[in-house]
């Protein structure tokens, strides 16, 4: 079981701008902050850390939502944010009947993804 996940930016104000847009319909927000290190989580615990770093690795993460509609939800804060797109809001059978999910590029071109696992 993961705890937190740690991700490399190359402008943590920009990231983080990002970030705080595009995570909040997923009730994440910036919980901790010391410098250029930034903890973005839900229910009180960062689990999602940016920070600059490189030279840059493209990542994938997924956050898990509650119902298709937040993922819909994320995918246009995140777009509207800045976010490029990488797979709009939709089924994706190939991994199972009911994985709902929506890719976006962060400013990083880091792979960011909300997904549902319920049925509508």
């Amino acid at each position: 079981m993961l705890d937190h996940v740690s991700l490399p930016v190359r402008d943590y104000a920009a990231s983080k701008a990002f970030y705080t847009q595009a995570l909040a319909p997923l009730g994440y927000t910036l919980l901790m902050e010391f410098g250029q290190v930034g903890g973005f989580g839900a229910g009180g615990k960062p689990d999602f850390w940016i920070s600059p770093g490189g030279p840059l690795a493209r990542i994938h993460v997924a956050f898990a939502a509650e119902s298709r509609a937040l993922v819909d939800a994320f995918y246009a804060a995140a777009i509207a944010a800045g976010g490029r797109d990488n797979g709009g809001p939709g089924v994706r059978a190939q991994y199972h009947p009911a994985y709902y999910g929506a890719f976006v590029l962060d400013p990083d071109g880091h792979n960011v993804e909300a997904v549902c696992h319920r049925s509508p």
